[in-house]
C-alpha cells in the first residue's frame, strides 16, 4: 500500500474573466489529488489526513473512496474545510489564493502507526506549511524514513503561505535526509534555491525535476540524469499536473518492485526513462481537461 499524507480542500476555479467570475467548487489539494491520481491508476492506496464534517469534507471523502482510496485513517474535526480560490492564465497555468485560518486539515495529528502493508508515504504542499499540522506531519515522515519506508516529497510551494520564506528553505533542507524520491518543478526549484546535485548530497536516492510541456528530467544518486520530453496535447488546465506525476511516479516504481533507495538505484536509463514516459503522458491527459482529473488506467494501459 501507498499511504498518501496531507491537505483535502476545495479549489474554487473561476468559471469567467474578472475578480467577480461565478465560482466552480473542485475537490483538491496536492496530496489529496495524488491519492486519487493513485487510485484511478490501481495501486492500493490510503489516504493520511484531517477533514472535517461540514459538505465540502464529506464530498472529499466520497471522491476518495470512488477512487478506491482507504479512508479509514482519515481523521474527522468539526472546523470547516480549506478553501483554495484559483485564477487561471492564459496558458492554463493556474495560480492559488487561501483561506486557512481555523479549519480541519491544520489540526492533523501523527497516526501512532500506518498500515500494516504501507510501502511508501508520500508528502507535500500547504500540509507542510500550515501549523500546528506541519509539525505532525514531519513527525511522521521521519518516522516513516525511520522504519525503512520509501518517501516521497513534493514540497509544490505556495509561496503566499509561507510568512518566511528562509525559514521554510532551512526547514526544507532538514527534510532531506528523511526522503527517498524528491520531486518538484523547475520554479519550485527555484524559489528553493540550491541544486538537484546539492539535494542529493543530503539523503534522496533520486530527484525529479519537472517543466511543465518542456517534460521530466531524473537526477540520480549514481551522478546520471535522464530526461524525457513533455507529450503534446491542448492544455485545459494544469491543476492537478504536478500531482498525476508524483503518483504516476509512485505507480510505476511499485509495478517495478523499485520502492527501496537499493531499486532505485538499479532502474538504469532504460527503467527512468520508461517511468518517466509514463509520468509525463498521465500529465498531459490531466492537462487535457479542466480542473485535477487524473487519468484512470486504462486510459494510460499497462505501466
Amino acid at each position: 500500500m501507498i499511504v498518501v499524507a496531507g491537505e483535502a480542500l476545495i479549489d474554487l476555479v473561476p468559471q469567467g474573466t474578472g475578480a467577480l467570475a461565478s465560482l466552480k467548487p473542485a475537490l483538491g489539494g496536492g496530496p489529496y489529488n495524488t491519492a486519487v491520481a493513485l487510485g484511478r491508476l490501481g495501486s492500493p492506496t490510503a489516504f493520511c489526513s484531517r477533514t472535517s464534517y461540514d459538505a465540502f469534507g464529506e464530498a472529499l471523502l466520497d471522491g476518495l473512496r470512488q477512487a478506491g482510496v482507504d479512508v479509514s485513517g482519515v481523521q474527522r474535526g468539526t472546523e470547516a474545510t480549506t478553501l483554495a480560490v484559483a485564477t487561471v492564465d492564459g496558458d492554463g497555468s493556474a495560480a492559488y489564493s487561501f483561506y486557512v485560518e481555523g479549519t480541519a486539515d491544520r489540526l492533523f495529528t501523527a497516526p501512532a502507526r500506518l498500515p500494516a502493508t504501507t510501502r511508501a508515504v508520500s508528502f507535500g504542499t500547504c500540509s507542510l506549511v500550515l501549523e500546528p499540522g506541519a509539525s505532525a506531519y514531519e513527525e511522521l515522515m521521519r518516522t516513516a524514513a525511520a522504519q525503512g519506508l520509501f518517501t516521497a516529497l513534493d514540497p509544490n510551494i505556495r509561496a503566499g503561505l509561507i510568512p518566511d520564506a528562509d525559514a521554510y528553505r532551512a526547514r526544507f533542507r532538514t527534510w532531506l535526509p528523511s526522503v527517498t524520491l524528491l520531486k518538484l518543478s523547475e520554479e519550485d526549484a527555484q524559489w528553493l534555491g540550491g541544486t538537484p546535485r546539492e539535494w542529493l548530497a543530503s539523503g534522496p536516492s533520486a530527484v525529479v525535476v519537472t517543466r511543465g510541456g518542456d517534460g521530466l528530467t531524473v537526477f540520480t544518486r549514481d551522478g546520471t540524469e535522464h530526461s524525457v520530453p513533455g507529450e503534446k496535447v491542448e492544455v485545459v488546465d494544469t491543476i492537478g499536473a504536478g500531482d498525476t506525476v508524483n503518483a504516476a511516479l509512485l505507480h510505476g516504481l511499485s509495478a517495478q518492485n523499485a520502492l527501496s533507495p537499493e531499486a532505485l538505484a538499479g532502474l538504469g536509463a532504460d527503467g527512468w526513462t520508461r517511468l518517466l514516459r509514463f509520468a509525463a503522458r498521465a500529465a498531459a491527459i490531466t492537462c487535457s481537461r479542466a480542473g485535477a482529473e487524473p487519468p484512470y488506467a486504462a486510459e494510460l494501459g499497462d505501466f
